[in-house]
């Protein structure tokens, strides 16, 4: 299949390999960087005058912090560096990556309306329109904590969902998470993959996401593009996913593929998606185009991919308005996925917004955040030891390893499937009388531990 047009006055193909070589020009500057120049800012992508200065005085970094950070980690270029370098706690931000994998929930009314959609190619407009909204709130600079082997993370009270993630592996650092309401289940197994490059860093998202609407029982694939977190150390830290992202009907054969313009010089085609819908025979029949933290619309198409005439782009997806000047350039679902209002009675006390590091540096203190990131961590490593001098397994409690090994374009993933238990577990306790207190929740032991009493020594 070759690359498709996009629309009105501008080739997706020529858009597409300018801004191919402008990025690799900027990568080549990048390099140049880690050489001797790495103050140079290279690339603003918002065509602002930011640098490693004013970000500093955002309490992001201090100069010598950068400099002592630069030491320890150059030795670890061209590495995976996921889960085998400890981070300062200044650069986190306080949320979990399994409460960050809830955040694609934010749109899901999308899926609603895939599932109600009759128009097959429509569906996946829809569908794909909800993939794509998640990248506003992956923009964020800031890193979530990596969750500790057993924890969770639940919300309810959004759109009639019921949401469950569980760190399923620590050596990979793997999740696992089920959604679910009226009109379709989420699933995703997720093994983030990374590549430091000195004052880069590339993710890899070896994962598998499926959607399954339930009217029709169509089954979707979602394929999304890598990530590139740029000026990591040095200058202005921003973030980019160039590449593209593919959404298949496994049930009829349809599929979307979109791509994300890669960032060039001061900004030009960044935040940029075109692409088409194709049907089972690879025929372009919608165009697809839009910004991946404004909006995105849709345009019916003819066989050369040019728009029908008599038709107009119709916005499909629009990002809602955000908190201004937030610390955390945090989203309002953001601060509501933090909160307690999302969380269900008798929360688990593996729930990461339990989390004593994550909760301190909410609250601002570096300091105890830090201590209690340690601990934990310490706590982890000891439950490892006990665990492997017992001669034991560790099994996740909401998901199962499967047999099935699927292929990703970043390599092999072993599939987590979730075995319905939470299900059974929240019926339970919604179906009891009792009642849960708020402050009771907050005052709950963050425990993911598979061992009781053990001590981190």
């Amino acid at each position: 299949m070759g690359s498709p047009k996009k629309n009105q006055n501008k080739g997706l193909f020529a858009a597409m390999t300018s801004g191919f070589s402008m990025f690799g020009t900027a990568m080549q500057r990048s390099v140049n960087g880690l050489l001797g120049y790495e103050g140079m800012e290279v690339i603003d992508p918002d065509g602002g005058k930011d640098d490693a200065e004013e970000e500093a005085n955002k309490g992001r970094w201090k100069q010598e912090d950068r400099d002592s950070y630069w030491k320890m980690m150059h030795k670890y270029i061209g590495s995976d560096v996921t889960s085998m370098v400890t981070l300062p706690v200044l650069i986190f931000e306080p949320m979990t990556m399994l409460q960050k994998m809830a955040e694609l929930m934010e749109y899901s009314y999308l899926l609603d309306r895939a599932d109600e959609c009759e128009d097959p190619y429509m569906r996946l407009v829809y569908a794909t329109s909800w993939a794509i909204s998640v990248y506003y709130a992956y923009q964020r600079t800031w890193k979530p904590f990596n969750p500790i082997l057993g924890e969770t993370y639940e919300m309810i009270n959004h759109g009639g969902i019921t949401f469950i993630s569980e760190q399923v592996c620590h050596h990979p650092p793997m999740s696992a998470g089920h959604a679910e309401n009226d009109h379709f289940t989420y699933g995703v197994t997720s093994k983030l993959k990374t590549k430091f490059l000195g004052n880069s860093l590339d993710i890899y998202p070896v994962g598998r996401t499926r959607v399954t609407l339930k009217r029709d029982g169509v089954v979707l694939d979602l394929v999304p593009p890598p990530t590139k977190v740029n000026n990591l150390i040095f200058g202005r830290t921003w973030v980019d996913s160039p590449g593209e992202m593919v959404m298949s009907n496994l049930t009829t054969g349809d599929k979307v593929v979109l791509y994300f313009q890669p960032c060039g010089w001061f900004g030009a085609g960044r935040y940029e998606v075109d692409g088409y819908v194709y049907n089972a025979a690879e025929e372009p029949k919608i165009l697809m185009t839009g910004k991946w933290n404004e909006s995105m619309s849709y345009q019916l198409c003819d066989m050369e991919g040019e728009p029908l005439p008599g038709t107009e782009l119709k916005e499909v997806w629009r990002v809602a308005a955000v908190p201004e000047s937030d610390k955390f350039q945090y989203t309002h679902f953001a601060h509501k996925i933090n909160s307690f209002e999302t969380a269900p009675k008798k929360l688990l006390a593996s729930d990461s917004r339990l989390r004593p590091d994550r909760y301190a540096l909410e609250k601002g203190d570096l300091l105890k955040a830090g201590s209690e990131k340690s601990s934990l961590e310490e706590r982890q490593r000891a439950e490892k030891r006990h665990r492997e001098d017992k001669g034991h397994q560790f099994t996740p409690k909401w998901f199962d390893l499967t047999e099935e090994i699927t292929p990703t374009p970043w390599g092999d993933l072993e599939i987590y499937q979730y075995n319905g238990k939470y299900t059974e577990h929240r019926a339970a306790l919604d179906g009891s009388s009792a009642s849960t207190d708020a402050d009771d929740v907050r005052s709950t032991e963050f425990n993911p531990w598979q061992y009781d009493n053990l001590s981190a020594e």
